[in-house]
């Protein structure tokens, strides 16, 4: 799939766990999982905006597009 998700590395540059981003959201860590394997088929915005207010970036920094 062309679209890659960093959120490992914008976790590890927070120095935060996935635990804790989860609990921060209100999400499992079995979905927070999914997400961050690439195994998702989608993402919602709400998440998505989420995700950015907690780590503080943008979504050009969890979410990547490679040309394959």
């Amino acid at each position: 799939m062309p679209i890659i998700v960093n959120l490992d590395v914008m976790l590890a540059k927070r120095k935060m766990r996935s635990k804790e981003l989860a609990e921060i959201m209100g999400i499992t860590t079995a979905n927070l999982s999914i997400l961050k394997s690439g195994k998702a088929k989608a993402i919602r915005f709400s998440t998505l905006e989420a995700i950015c207010k907690t780590l503080e970036c943008q979504p050009a920094d969890i979410l990547e597009y490679i040309d394959t």
